[in-house]
């Protein structure tokens, strides 16, 4: 089963607009591929879509994140990075998907797309992501 930890870009867009990025929290929470996610990214999600722009109430964003810890890997990561000095709080993310020994982290954020890879871990755009997981998978269809 493949491994990995996606960036709060990728949450927040899966919560506010669907598409390919809803799809990926979809067969996530199927237990279609393992995903890993820290408190520190937990707390970054909440503090998103707590903005203003994203306007989403307290109690949405509490039953979102109750939502996302049960069918996510809660990593804690004892390791801090600086990798990213242009963008330290990409480090977070880095730090999740090292704690959790993922195979993919999945990125729309250039500072981290960028490296291609961080250790073992592959940094991929989602679109690519959901190839790999269409051809390891063999199920056709799936991410439609």
């Amino acid at each position: 089963m493949l491994s990995s930890t996606a960036d709060t870009n990728i949450y927040i867009s899966g919560l506010n607009f669907g598409g390919l990025p809803r799809r990926f929290l979809n067969l996530a929470e199927a237990g279609v591929f393992r995903l890993a996610v820290s408190e520190g990214s937990l707390a970054e999600i909440a503090k998103v879509l707590a903005y203003e722009k994203t306007g989403w109430p307290a109690e949405r964003i509490q039953q979102t994140i109750r939502q996302l810890r049960r069918f996510a890997e809660m990593v804690q990561p004892m390791e801090t990075l600086q990798v990213i000095t242009a963008d330290p709080p990409n480090n977070r993310i880095l730090e999740c998907a090292m704690a959790a020994g993922s195979q993919y982290l999945i990125t729309g954020d250039n500072h981290l797309l960028r490296l291609q890879q961080y250790g073992e871990t592959r940094i991929v755009k989602l679109a690519e992501f959901m190839e790999i997981l269409q051809s390891e998978s063999g199920a056709p269809g799936l991410l439609h």
